[in-house]
């Protein structure tokens, strides 16, 4: 009893997919793994990118080459919607398939787990927003990531938007996690470097605001702190050259591990003011992520000066002979210069947003469902506040 007393029992459980295929030509291994999962008929969710650049034809044939038949759906958008979801249904029903592979980024992933939750519960997208749980079996599901930030290919949440509202909605069930996550860095090679720069710093924000939060483990904080010093080497070469395959094998596992964090530990207010301008004003996530972080970090410092410091020497900054708060906000300094430095805008302004546009935004911000993660305390005012700051 005197033990229970000193080290009280805490339990948790830890979310990761099954099978992850990491390195360079591991996407070769997808058709292998479709017939393992006994899929006969794989509807493909891309977007409409990967089709024209031929990428979804090439995933086509080495599927095919396993004995799977695929139809494609390339109707993934940016910030998907239940419109998005619902014409994939179609697709997936009419054409009976039995399994699904999603090909791209967040907003491919995404889609493809909004069709799998209506395809194998019944009913409307609608009908299952978070915490509403999955109750029956999901398709058997194959990612292959081509980006290097929204983790969306290995977590259990997918974010869809209300088209009729224009608000971003959580669905989250282990279930959504796919069999098989495929993240072969030769995938992510073609991505410019702008979207290299947004994705990158949407996986920092992952960690960064995986560790903060109240539902922290030894696990989620090793992969978050990992995942910030992988960032840290790597980012910046990866966005000098999309061809430094160090460095895109680098961001894989950099954005696996923030998923690993994020995934179990939830996240924080600079998701909350992210979804935001994605769902209304069709901005980019990860470059939303990226210019609300700083910001947000300033106004959570408080919560936990001590790991902020730690992020600081994640991050490469030396805080030797620092004050506990100098040494966290030497953080933010990096988290700034970092973006700076691979030409992230300064402020959402430069995306197009409006000092208009705030009020909608916090107050949609302040119902978010990341809100109730943030380590401090926030009111309306302070989303207002924090986003004039950030214009």
């Amino acid at each position: 009893m005197a033990l229970a007393r000193v080290f009280p029992k805490q339990t948790y459980t830890f979310f990761s997919p099954p099978v992850a295929l990491m390195g360079f030509g591991a996407v070769d291994q997808v058709g292998e793994e479709a017939k393992k999962l006994g899929g006969k008929k794989a509807l493909l969710v891309t977007d409409p990118g990967m089709s024209k650049i031929g990428v979804a034809a090439q995933m086509i044939a080495l599927i095919e080459a396993g004995g799977v038949e695929v139809v494609l759906f390339d109707g993934a958008q940016p910030n998907p919607t239940y419109t998005n979801v619902n014409d994939g249904v179609k697709v997936y029903q009419s054409n009976n398939c039995d399994m699904l592979i999603s090909l791209g980024g967040g907003s491919s992933h995404d889609t493809c787990k909004g069709i799998g939750i209506v395809v194998s519960q019944g009913g409307k997208i609608s009908d299952y927003i978070f915490p509403v749980a999955l109750t029956k079996p999901f398709p058997p599901y194959i990612t292959i990531n081509t980006t290097a930030g929204t983790a969306s290919e290995m977590t259990r949440y997918a974010v869809i938007t209300d088209d009729a509202v224009h608000v971003k909605m959580v669905f989250g069930d282990a279930k959504l996690m796919p069999a098989v996550a495929i993240n072969d860095p030769g995938m992510h090679a073609g991505m410019p470097a702008g979207l290299t720069a947004a994705t990158g710093m949407d996986a920092l924000t992952h960690a960064v605001e995986g560790l903060l939060t109240q539902l922290t483990t030894p696990i989620t904080d090793a992969c978050g702190f990992e995942s910030i010093r992988l960032i840290a080497k790597w980012l910046r070469k990866a966005v000098a050259n999309g061809q430094d395959i160090a460095a895109r094998d680098g961001m894989a596992y950099a954005e696996y591990l923030a998923g690993l964090c994020f995934g179990n530990a939830g996240l924080g207010c600079v998701h909350s003011m992210a979804h935001q301008p994605g769902s209304l004003l069709n901005l980019p996530h990860g470059a939303c992520n990226a210019i609300a972080l700083p910001w947000v970090c300033e106004f959570n410092l408080i919560s936990n000066l001590e790991r902020f410091g730690e992020i600081a020497v994640a991050l490469g900054e030396d805080i030797t002979g620092l004050n506990e708060k100098d040494a966290a906000l030497k953080a933010i300094e990096a988290m700034r210069t970092l973006s700076r430095d691979i030409g992230i805008p300064s402020g959402f302004s430069a995306l197009g947003m409006k000092e208009s546009d705030i009020q909608q935004l916090a107050e949609n911000a302040h119902k978010d469902f990341c809100t109730f993660f943030n380590p401090r305390d926030i009111k309306l005012q302070d989303l207002i506040d924090l986003y004039k700051k950030a214009l």
